[in-house]
Protein backbone atom coordinates (compact mmCIF):
# COMPACT_ATOMS: atom_id res chain seq x y z
CA UNK A 1 0.00 0.00 0.00
CA UNK A 2 1.43 3.42 -0.94
CA UNK A 3 2.31 5.85 1.82
CA UNK A 4 0.22 8.94 2.52
CA UNK A 5 2.41 11.84 1.35
CA UNK A 6 2.03 14.86 3.65
CA UNK A 7 3.25 18.46 3.75
CA UNK A 8 3.31 20.12 7.19
CA UNK A 9 2.31 23.81 7.24
CA UNK A 10 2.74 25.84 10.43
CA UNK A 11 4.65 28.99 11.26
CA UNK A 12 6.18 27.38 14.36
CA UNK A 13 9.24 25.28 13.48
CA UNK A 14 9.14 23.35 16.75
CA UNK A 15 5.57 22.22 16.02
CA UNK A 16 6.54 21.06 12.52
CA UNK A 17 9.49 19.14 14.01
CA UNK A 18 7.21 17.52 16.60
CA UNK A 19 4.66 16.55 13.96
CA UNK A 20 7.40 15.10 11.75
CA UNK A 21 8.66 13.02 14.70
CA UNK A 22 5.15 11.82 15.59
CA UNK A 23 4.26 10.86 12.03
CA UNK A 24 7.58 9.02 11.55
CA UNK A 25 6.22 6.31 13.89
CA UNK A 26 3.60 5.34 11.31
CA UNK A 27 4.66 3.24 8.33
CA UNK A 28 1.80 4.45 6.14
CA UNK A 29 2.67 8.18 6.37
CA UNK A 30 5.58 10.04 4.79
CA UNK A 31 6.29 13.72 5.45
CA UNK A 32 7.56 14.97 2.09
CA UNK A 33 7.92 18.65 2.93
CA UNK A 34 7.21 21.61 5.16
CA UNK A 35 6.11 25.22 4.80
CA UNK A 36 5.95 28.09 7.27
CA UNK A 37 3.11 30.08 5.69
CA UNK A 38 0.30 29.90 3.18
CA UNK A 39 2.26 31.17 0.20
CA UNK A 40 5.02 28.63 0.74
CA UNK A 41 2.40 25.87 1.20
CA UNK A 42 0.94 26.57 -2.25
CA UNK A 43 4.43 26.54 -3.81
CA UNK A 44 5.45 23.34 -2.00
CA UNK A 45 2.17 21.67 -3.03
CA UNK A 46 2.91 22.44 -6.67
CA UNK A 47 6.48 21.18 -6.30
CA UNK A 48 5.86 18.03 -4.23
CA UNK A 49 2.27 17.06 -5.15
CA UNK A 50 1.35 15.58 -1.75
CA UNK A 51 -1.77 13.62 -0.96
CA UNK A 52 -2.54 15.85 2.04
CA UNK A 53 -1.49 19.27 3.25
CA UNK A 54 -1.68 19.45 7.05
CA UNK A 55 -2.50 23.16 7.45
CA UNK A 56 -2.52 25.64 10.32
CA UNK A 57 -4.85 28.66 10.06
CA UNK A 58 -3.14 31.60 11.74
CA UNK A 59 0.15 32.32 9.99
CA UNK A 60 1.90 35.48 8.84
CA UNK A 61 1.30 36.48 5.24
CA UNK A 62 -1.22 34.26 3.51
CA UNK A 63 -3.33 32.50 6.14
CA UNK A 64 -4.54 28.90 6.09
CA UNK A 65 -8.01 29.79 4.80
CA UNK A 66 -6.73 31.47 1.66
CA UNK A 67 -4.02 28.82 1.17
CA UNK A 68 -6.64 26.07 1.47
CA UNK A 69 -8.81 27.76 -1.15
CA UNK A 70 -5.88 28.15 -3.56
CA UNK A 71 -4.58 24.61 -3.08
CA UNK A 72 -8.02 23.11 -3.69
CA UNK A 73 -8.49 25.27 -6.81
CA UNK A 74 -5.05 24.63 -8.31
CA UNK A 75 -4.48 21.05 -7.13
CA UNK A 76 -7.86 19.35 -6.67
CA UNK A 77 -6.21 15.94 -6.14
CA UNK A 78 -4.52 17.28 -2.96
CA UNK A 79 -6.65 17.31 0.17
CA UNK A 80 -6.23 19.78 3.03
CA UNK A 81 -6.55 18.74 6.66
CA UNK A 82 -6.72 21.65 9.11
CA UNK A 83 -4.72 21.38 12.35
CA UNK A 84 -5.30 24.44 14.50
CA UNK A 85 -5.91 25.85 17.95
CA UNK A 86 -9.00 27.70 16.67
CA UNK A 87 -12.26 25.77 17.03
CA UNK A 88 -14.79 28.62 16.75
CA UNK A 89 -17.53 28.47 14.10
CA UNK A 90 -16.00 31.53 12.44
CA UNK A 91 -13.08 29.29 11.45
CA UNK A 92 -14.61 25.84 10.97
CA UNK A 93 -17.36 26.67 8.49
CA UNK A 94 -15.35 28.93 6.13
CA UNK A 95 -12.50 26.41 6.04
CA UNK A 96 -14.84 23.59 5.08
CA UNK A 97 -16.40 25.76 2.43
CA UNK A 98 -12.94 26.64 1.11
CA UNK A 99 -12.39 22.95 0.51
CA UNK A 100 -10.79 21.58 3.68
CA UNK A 101 -11.34 17.83 4.02
CA UNK A 102 -11.07 17.77 7.76
CA UNK A 103 -10.55 19.66 10.96
CA UNK A 104 -8.45 18.62 13.99
CA UNK A 105 -7.65 20.87 16.97
CA UNK A 106 -4.05 21.00 18.21
CA UNK A 107 -5.28 19.75 21.58
CA UNK A 108 -6.19 16.38 19.98
CA UNK A 109 -4.20 13.23 20.57
CA UNK A 110 -1.64 11.97 18.07
CA UNK A 111 -3.87 8.97 17.41
CA UNK A 112 -6.69 11.37 16.46
CA UNK A 113 -4.39 13.06 13.95
CA UNK A 114 -3.23 9.83 12.34
CA UNK A 115 -6.82 8.63 12.14
CA UNK A 116 -7.80 11.93 10.49
CA UNK A 117 -4.97 11.61 7.95
CA UNK A 118 -6.08 8.08 7.06
CA UNK A 119 -9.74 9.08 6.73
CA UNK A 120 -8.90 12.07 4.53
CA UNK A 121 -6.51 9.97 2.42
CA UNK A 122 -9.43 7.63 1.66
CA UNK A 123 -11.33 10.58 0.22
CA UNK A 124 -13.62 11.04 3.21
CA UNK A 125 -14.13 13.98 5.56
CA UNK A 126 -12.84 13.95 9.13
CA UNK A 127 -14.26 16.28 11.76
CA UNK A 128 -13.13 16.24 15.36
CA UNK A 129 -16.24 16.14 17.60
CA UNK A 130 -16.19 19.87 18.42
CA UNK A 131 -16.00 20.75 14.72
CA UNK A 132 -18.78 18.29 13.90
CA UNK A 133 -20.91 19.91 16.60
CA UNK A 134 -20.30 23.32 15.03
CA UNK A 135 -21.44 22.06 11.62
CA UNK A 136 -24.52 20.31 13.01
CA UNK A 137 -25.51 23.41 15.03
CA UNK A 138 -25.23 25.56 11.91
CA UNK A 139 -27.36 23.11 9.95
CA UNK A 140 -29.96 23.07 12.72
CA UNK A 141 -29.94 26.87 12.88
CA UNK A 142 -30.46 27.03 9.13
CA UNK A 143 -33.23 24.44 9.41
CA UNK A 144 -34.99 26.53 12.07
CA UNK A 145 -34.60 29.60 9.88
CA UNK A 146 -35.95 27.62 6.93
CA UNK A 147 -39.05 26.71 8.90
CA UNK A 148 -39.88 30.38 9.29
CA UNK A 149 -38.60 31.53 5.90
CA UNK A 150 -38.27 28.56 3.52
CA UNK A 151 -37.86 30.82 0.51
CA UNK A 152 -34.42 31.84 1.85
CA UNK A 153 -32.99 28.37 1.12
CA UNK A 154 -32.40 26.82 -2.27
CA UNK A 155 -34.15 23.63 -3.27
CA UNK A 156 -30.89 21.71 -2.79
CA UNK A 157 -30.32 23.15 0.71
CA UNK A 158 -33.84 22.15 1.74
CA UNK A 159 -33.25 18.65 0.37
CA UNK A 160 -30.05 18.31 2.42
CA UNK A 161 -31.79 19.52 5.56
CA UNK A 162 -34.58 16.99 5.06
CA UNK A 163 -31.99 14.19 4.90
CA UNK A 164 -30.35 15.42 8.08
CA UNK A 165 -33.64 15.67 9.94
CA UNK A 166 -34.59 12.17 8.79
CA UNK A 167 -31.44 10.86 10.54
CA UNK A 168 -29.83 9.69 7.31
CA UNK A 169 -26.92 12.04 7.95
CA UNK A 170 -23.33 10.75 8.20
CA UNK A 171 -19.88 12.32 7.96
CA UNK A 172 -19.68 11.17 4.34
CA UNK A 173 -22.50 13.62 3.57
CA UNK A 174 -20.40 16.57 4.80
CA UNK A 175 -18.67 16.90 1.44
CA UNK A 176 -22.03 17.76 -0.11
CA UNK A 177 -23.15 19.89 2.81
CA UNK A 178 -19.97 21.94 3.18
CA UNK A 179 -20.61 23.55 -0.21
CA UNK A 180 -24.07 24.66 0.90
CA UNK A 181 -23.04 26.56 4.06
CA UNK A 182 -22.29 30.15 3.07
CA UNK A 183 -19.29 32.05 4.37
CA UNK A 184 -20.31 35.03 6.49
CA UNK A 185 -20.74 38.10 4.31
CA UNK A 186 -21.31 36.21 1.05
CA UNK A 187 -24.36 34.84 -0.71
Amino acid sequence: MPKIRVILVDDHAILREGLRALLSYYDDVQVVGEAQDGTESVNRTEELQPDIVLMDIAMPGMNGLEATRLIREKFPQTRVLILTQHEDPQYVLPLLQAGASGFVPKRALGTDLINALRVVARGETFLYPTAATTVVEEIRRRHEDAATAPESLTHRELEILKHIVSASFSLKNLTVIQNCIPVAGTN
